[in-house]
């Protein structure tokens, strides 16, 4: 006789929509003396922070903003952002944290297209919002958040919603409902719309917990931008195990290496970039971190020299990876004890593998999509990362075709190209798409050629990526002239700086005919090579 346990019944008793919002309503009482967020002199304990988003919660849901609304956020790290990452989701809404980067006409898009009710910015970026609502040709509310308080131009201001009567806490009643929308940095032209859901930011909080093996009370330094991938979900871990949260306004590596040593702090994420700026700061202390800070990095591989710098400079480091469209990261470069015996050069370069699934992720595939087959785990042969798991977005905002394409056959396809080695250890060789990392900053060749193609003087230009010594790698713009003009290599810059943010700037601009097939297309690869022979910007 068969068992019947379909008959099993599901009720409040026994199913609870799953939440980030929950680990808060739980550190503020199992933690609550205990620090949670220091800024600008001022520590508030979880207890405080658990209040001041019950506030702020309430002060939304007075303001008419409810299920589904978009309220986005234009802000640095600060623990008014960190609250906004609690107070907006349980207020039913969705958290659009916008890059702070971006130039006003982006951020103009994002604001549209995101159906965005409301604006809450931080007063250093007033101007860029001011620029943006010109653009749209609409006013936002916009709650300001300030140093001090006041003023700025809003119609409320985020610490007297701090300091109103609290909401109740509340779970959503649906864990597929949506929690954060992120876009991406337009890789293929405009950006795309990623939504998150609170069962996909509650799974991935606990697998970062279990595969970084986060201890209790861990002091975190707030690097990554809030606006990646909601910080890769760290503002929603740390509330597990009552990390003190630490908040730097001064983010130049001197600032960072000054706040790290005054707060002892043992945990950070960041950058491969800002990694190596800290281990070539003249600040760095010259003996390095003891005991070691653990680092997570993630953005583009990094460079084994500097995981060689990093670890005398005392970060152990973890490289992981992700998408914006994973939440962030979904494999991890674990350690294996073998490799301890490796000199220092070889260990860096197994450090710099992008590893193994995370916990909460299926096991990743690296497949020939040509065939769907696996490829062999040679190191060799090449496929295309595919992933599984309850961390991949719910979709991309109003996008079907998109989103249909991006889950084909049941996956999501990242579009890097990647081998598989005989451990089981995956390693992306290159980027499917024209992709260039700056920094962490994700940047469109398209939209960058796009901009080249407005200058009068320019015929037809592509946009491949070029080493630079510190960014990584930057645009490296290749243009061909129209006849009887003439340019400089400083004025095509300085006329893509007037209309891009900086980080998409090209720094070095080639003349040259560029290399196309028979129905026209400019053949990249070749740009590539001579991009790669040129060798690596120093400046």
């Amino acid at each position: 006789m068969r068992a019947h346990y379909e008959a099993a019944p599901q009720t409040p008793a026994n199913f609870v929509p799953l939440s980030p919002i929950s680990f808060l309503e739980r550190a503020a009482s199992v933690y609550a003396p205990l620090p949670a967020t220091s800024y600008q002199g001022i520590t508030r304990s979880w207890a405080q922070v658990g209040a001041r988003v019950a506030a702020v919660t309430a002060a939304l849901r007075a303001r008419g903003i409810g299920l589904g609304d978009t309220v986005s956020v234009l802000s640095p790290n600060r623990p008014e952002m960190f609250e906004l990452h609690y107070a907006v989701p349980m207020a039913g809404a969705v958290l659009n944290a916008i890059n702070t980067r971006l130039e006003a006409e982006t951020v103009a898009y994002i604001l549209d297209h995101s159906d965005s009710r409301m604006v809450f910015a931080d007063a250093s970026l007033a101007p860029l919002l001011r620029e943006a609502f010109a653009i749209n040709d609409k006013v936002l509310p916009v709650v300001d958040i300030a140093d001090p308080a006041g003023p700025g131009f809003g119609e409320a201001d985020y610490e007297a919603m701090a300091a109103g009567p609290p909401a109740a806490w509340a779970l959503p009643a649906d864990e597929w409902q949506a929690l954060a929308l992120n876009y991406t940095s337009g890789t293929s032209g405009r950006p795309k719309g990623v939504i998150y859901h609170h069962r996909g930011a509650y799974l991935m909080a606990l697998g970062t917990v279990a595969g970084w093996a986060l201890p209790a009370h861990p002091t975190y330094l707030s690097v990554v931008p809030m606006f990646h991938c909601n910080g890769w979900n760290h503002p929603w871990a740390m509330a597990i195990v009552g990390a003190h949260l630490v908040f730097a306004r001064d983010m130049s590596p001197a600032g960072l290496l000054a706040t790290m040593t005054e707060f002892g702090v043992t945990h950070l994420g960041a950058a491969p970039v800002i990694l190596q700026m800290l281990c070539e700061s003249p600040a760095a202390p010259p003996d390095g971190f003891s005991p070691p800070i653990k680092a997570f990095t993630a953005g583009a591989p990094p460079p084994p020299a500097v995981l060689e710098k990093a670890a005398k400079l005392g970060l152990e480091v973890m490289q992981v990876y992700g998408l914006t469209e994973t939440y962030g990261h979904i494999s991890q470069c674990l350690w294996q004890a073998p490799w301890s015996d490796l000199p220092i050069s070889q260990q860096a370069e197994k450090q710099a593998l992008q590893g193994v699934a995370f916990p909460m992720v299926e096991p990743i595939r690296v497949v020939d999509r040509a065939t769907g087959l696996d490829v062999p785990a040679d190191g060799v042969t090449q496929g295309e990362i595919g992933i599984r798991a309850n961390t991949v977005m719910k979709g991309y905002y109003k996008d079907p075709e998109a989103t249909a394409e991006a889950f084909k056959g049941g996956w999501f396809w990242s579009g890097d190209a990647a081998v598989l080695h005989p451990d089981g250890y995956v390693q992306i060789r290159d980027r499917l798409k024209d992709v260039i990392i700056s920094g962490g900053e994700n940047v469109s060749s398209v939209e960058v050629e796009a901009v080249l193609y407005r200058h009068p003087a320019i015929k037809a230009a592509a946009v491949v990526a070029r080493a630079h010594a510190r960014w990584g790698e930057v645009p490296c713009a290749f243009v061909e002239l129209r006849e009887d003009k003439a340019v400089t290599e400083a004025e095509i810059i300085g006329f893509c700086r007037s209309h891009l943010a900086g980080f998409k700037t090209p720094k070095s601009v080639i003349f040259a005919d560029l290399p196309k097939t028979s129905t026209g297309k400019v053949q990249k690869f070749i740009l590539r090579n001579i991009a790669r022979d040129l060798g690596p910007l120093d400046a």
